[in-house]
């Protein structure tokens, strides 16, 4: 859905209220489909964020799971190399693109 958003079930330490707003806020952007809301949207922006860290919070408090926790490093370093690796694919493939132009 949305690559800013981070997996927070299982994390060690637990997922902060923090992170949940933050994950809140990057899903009504997404489904706003804006960064910033209009004044005469930021009151219902500010709702449908405050609705959805909410349950965020009560989602991860109520899962139960026998996996072992997460450790935040451990994640944050995978996360890092899988962005790496698509923005390494993405550069290739513009340059690919720029040298069959200018080929032709």
């Amino acid at each position: 859905m949305c690559r800013n958003i981070v997996p927070l079930n299982k994390l060690e330490p637990a997922a902060t209220d923090e992170e949940c707003h933050d994950a809140a806020v990057q899903f009504v952007r997404k489904i706003s489909g804006t960064n910033a809301p209009s004044r005469a949207n930021q009151e219902v922006f500010d709702h449908a964020v405050a609705e959805i860290e909410l349950a965020t919070r009560a989602l991860l408090d109520a899962l139960v799971t026998s996996a072992p926790p997460k450790n935040r490093e451990q994640e944050a370093t995978k996360r890092k190399a899988r962005s790496a690796e698509r923005y390494e694919a993405i550069r290739v493939y513009q340059q690919e693109k720029r040298a069959a132009r200018a080929t032709t």
